[in-house]
């Protein structure tokens, strides 16, 4: 009688355990649960604005510099300052097509700016696809959100700030790093471009006349 009387409160003892240790584990799956995991974060999308940027490009060992700007979905263009072997050069990107243009006259695009117009095409495919989200997930890092992704021409991190603007892309498998800054998301058009860079020529020339008239 007493050994059945030490089994039952040993059996009860048991059951105790047994639900302590039962709560304790569904209070520590119910804490991981409601902690984020690896830092995920998202913020609204910028990504589909119409904008216009200074760029900074370094592609293996090619650096580059220019003014590049999103009209809309798919039509972008880039006008380089640097390095001189670009300077003037301007590719412009819509439905698929590539133009290359230096102060108003057409060409094909020239061998040295083969390599940019490839990440370009990189990054446009990048940002159109990650524009058309309600909203934008990634990394949080030093108050920018990274986005990763995969193209068919290799891994892309794309990174934005606080507004969901465009602020960096990086391919590091083709050793390409491009930094946006000046951002401006002011309603731009291919008409309003192509007035201003007239305008531009048109002084040019002007200036030009005068520089011959004057050492004549």
């Amino acid at each position: 009688m007493k050994m059945y009387f030490h089994y039952l409160i040993g059996a009860g003892n048991m059951k105790r355990i047994f639900t302590f240790v039962l709560t304790m584990a569904m209070a520590l799956c119910l804490a991981a649960c409601a902690v984020p995991t690896g830092g995920g974060s998202s913020r609204k999308n910028g990504l589909g604005n119409a904008f216009s940027a200074v760029v900074g490009i370094t592609l293996d060992r090619l650096e580059a510099e220019g003014e590049i700007k999103r009209y809309g979905e798919g039509v972008w263009e880039i006008e380089f300052s640097q390095p001189n072997t670009l300077s003037g050069v301007k590719l412009e990107f819509s439905e698929g097509n590539v133009l290359a243009s230096y102060k108003g006259l057409s060409f094909s695009v020239p061998q040295s700016a083969v390599p940019v117009k490839a990440m370009m095409l990189n990054l446009i495919k990048a940002v159109e696809d990650n524009a058309k989200l309600a909203e934008l997930s990634g990394e949080e890092s030093d108050g920018m959100l990274k986005i990763s992704g995969s193209l068919d021409g290799g891994d892309y991190t794309l990174t934005v700030d606080k507004d969901g603007l465009l602020s960096g892309f990086e391919m590091p498998n083709n050793k390409l790093t491009m930094k946006f800054s000046e951002m401006k998301t002011a309603e731009i058009t291919i008409e309003q471009s192509a007035s201003e860079t007239s305008a531009e020529t048109a002084t040019e020339a002007v200036s030009t006349t005068t520089t011959t008239a004057n050492v004549q």
